[in-house]
């Protein structure tokens, strides 16, 4: 039984290194990769990386793109008191009516989601040479691995090589698929500053806001992972109880 157990690790071990290799290039573009916190049986996010990952979605990515299924109150899971998610809600308003059904704007509160900054898909269109800028709250699970596809594409921007005619309005990018992709490049050095005094670099808030939208992708990662390898130990406990019960039984019968 014992070997049966190693040989069977030794092959979800081959599978899982197989199938992240293959997550790490598409089309023959070998991805950049990080160093994770949160990936992996035992992982967990990195708060400090996603606090300044969201300083740089606010600062950066929020001009174009949504988080329509995260609400502000939630950002006290990524360690925010009470009164700074108050603060962060704040700065955003919202359509609401006064006492005499009239259209006003308010202050955000934390029960309320993160606003689009288009009215509409038209609007966001017409503001964007008529691409789409996507909704960014569930990006990360596109697909398996896609941290380091995010990561690659926000560091991947890059002179245009010889040879290459680019369409009008399309930025090269060496990570995306066709090489041309129509936003142009969101990160520059010192883009923002970091308020834990932490180097702005492009590789570092590559870094951050993509941990800051894995955790928006997958808020409950964490208490997951936790029941899962609960659930893991009581079944191998209860494995090894029936096991020597079984040992038990056949010893008696014979």
């Amino acid at each position: 039984m014992l070997k049966f157990i190693k040989s069977l690790s030794a092959a979800a071990l081959l599978s899982v290194m197989t199938f992240s290799s293959a997550q790490a290039s598409e089309n023959g573009i070998v991805f950049k990769t990080a160093d994770w916190q949160h990936t992996g049986l035992f992982g967990t996010y990195d708060r400090e990386a996603a606090q300044r990952g969201l300083q740089v979605y606010r600062e950066v990515c929020a001009g174009c793109h949504s988080l329509r299924h995260v609400a502000f109150r939630t950002l006290q899971d990524l360690g925010f008191t009470e009164d700074e998610v108050k603060a962060i809600a704040a700065e955003s308003t919202f359509p609401d009516l006064d006492s005499d059904g009239e259209v006003i704007e308010r202050a955000g509160k934390p029960f309320d989601k993160f606003p689009n900054p288009f009215a509409n898909e038209r609007a966001a269109r017409a503001s964007n040479g008529g691409a789409f800028p996507p909704d960014l709250s569930l990006m990360v699970k596109a697909r398996p691995g896609f941290e380091n596809y995010l990561y690659s594409l926000m560091i991947g921007y890059e002179e245009t090589p010889e040879g290459i005619d680019l369409a009008e309005g399309m930025s090269y990018n060496a990570y995306f698929s066709s090489h041309q992709i129509a936003m142009p490049a969101p990160l520059s050095d010192e883009a923002v500053e970091y308020s834990d005094g932490t180097t702005a670099s492009v590789e570092q808030m590559a870094k951050d806001v993509t941990v800051f939208l894995a955790w928006t992708a997958e808020p409950k990662l964490e208490q997951r992972k936790n029941m899962g390898l609960k659930v893991i130990l009581f079944l191998l406990i209860l494995a090894g109880l029936f096991y020597a019960v079984k040992r038990k039984i056949w010893a008696e019968l014979h």
